[in-house]
């Protein structure tokens, strides 16, 4: 009989994956909140019922617990499946040896084709790693009527458009842009698009790996971009009082127009506001620049020391299929990754998908893609920047000690 075992207690880990048989196949996951938890468990229904000789067993952790187990797991008792994240996440157990290459998969199913824009996310050296299975769009999110009253009546594509809306909005005293810096992390959507905008992924990957300096001269342009709008008081006072939830009511009260960030704030919007907010993309800043996208993308992977890559496999051709991710993401309440794939008719979504799928690649978000350690102190250098634009320079040269530290000279 078909079963699913959906364990949160990391201690029984060990004794399950023990007592597989060949058929069986052990799955460790951090699905752990409730809509990804359903997604997953309904994905492994499907499959079974499709693979019915495969009994899956599937072991879940909250995500902290995951992140520490991970190691351990990996190394001394391996599951043949785990979901994790793309990118540098990702390359960190790519580089350990931890993860086997499922580049067959990939060529087998198409996959370069049907998901062009996480290959990337997906690729050490050439060769891909994971399964992409879902991932979201950030974006600039706006009310559209709060534009109308300060007489704009188009989204802007391009920076000097943005700059152009911003004073537009002032002059109607709406101040452009929201934004709450006490979680640290809203500062790095806004360095993420502009390293993107104006040096390339190319560049950026590079920085998020440590091989280019914080004091380099084009990672200064780039904060000149910023500062354009900092001096220009783009930004409501005070953010870093403000949690990114609390920073949303300047929006919904009308005080404020336009807030950068993921697809959960849309549930955030009371009813009577959604109705007026719309979207756009980050803006181009240089127009021969390649458009690549922060887009967070969760993957599944076999480990190196798997002992049913076989029936891994199986599962990963099956998990990249169009109409199952179609599925899988509309549960969990993000897009697939498939181009092929349909999301639900809702604004938002279909927009988001649209605007990954033309994407040339995207990016993992700054503490997904670097080292903890020195995602933590860029962020806090982000954070005073935004306060105090004038200190640059020190701010950035603490930063390059930090990556210095943990990456070494350059």
């Amino acid at each position: 009989m078909n079963f699913v075992k959906t364990l949160i207690c990391a201690a029984a880990v060990a004794a399950l994956s023990t007592a597989a048989s060949a058929r069986d196949l052990v799955m460790n996951a951090n699905t752990s909140d409730p809509a990804q938890k359903l997604a997953i468990e309904n994905l492994i229904a499907e499959f079974e019922a499709e693979y019915p000789e495969i009994d899956v067993i599937f072991n879940l952790y909250d995500h902290e617990a995951y992140k520490v187990a991970m190691r351990n797991f990996l190394v001394s008792d391996a599951p043949d499946l785990i979901t994790w994240n793309a990118g540098n996440r990702m390359k960190v157990f790519v580089d350990l040896g931890l993860l086997d290459d499922v580049s067959d998969v990939w060529e087998s199913e198409g996959l370069y084709d049907s998901m062009p824009a996480v290959v990337s996310a997906s690729s050490v050296d050439g060769k891909q790693y994971g399964v992409p299975y879902a991932y979201y769009a950030w974006g600039i999110y706006y009310r559209k009527d709060l534009f109308e009253q300060a007489g704009i009546t188009e989204a802007p594509a391009t920076w000097e458009e943005f700059k152009s809306v911003g004073e537009q909005l002032k002059a109607a005293d709406i101040t452009p842009v929201t934004i709450g810096t006490k979680n640290l992390w809203p500062t790095a959507g806004w360095f993420d698009f502009l390293n993107m905008r104006v040096n390339g992924a190319e560049f950026h990957a590079e920085m998020m790996d440590g091989k280019v300096a914080y004091t380099d001269d084009r990672v200064k342009v780039v904060f000149a971009h910023w500062a354009e709008l900092l001096e220009a008081d783009f930004f409501i006072e005070n953010h870093p009082a403000y949690s990114f939830q609390e920073a949303l009511p300047f929006m919904n009260q009308g005080e404020a127009a336009m807030y950068l960030l993921a697809p959960f704030i849309v549930s955030m919007f009371p009813e009577e506001v959604r109705q007026n907010v719309e979207w756009f993309p980050f803006p181009n800043i240089d127009p021969d620049m390649p458009i690549y996208e922060d887009a967070p993308t969760d993957s599944f992977h076999i480990p190196a020391n798997a002992s049913n890559k076989e029936d891994a496999r199986l599962f990963l051709r099956f998990a990249a299929q169009a109409d199952v991710q179609t599925r899988l993401a509309g549960t969990m309440d993000m897009l697939p990754t498939n181009i092929n794939a349909t999301v639900k008719d809702d604004r938002f979504a279909q927009g988001g998908f649209a605007q990954l799928s033309q994407a040339t690649g995207i990016m993992q978000f700054y503490d997904r893609d670097t080292d903890p350690g020195l995602a933590r102190v860029g962020m806090q250098g982000f954070q005073e920047f935004m306060q105090n634009p004038e200190r640059i320079d020190a701010i950035l040269e603490q930063i390059e000690a930090e990556r210095a530290r943990i990456y070494g000279d350059l």
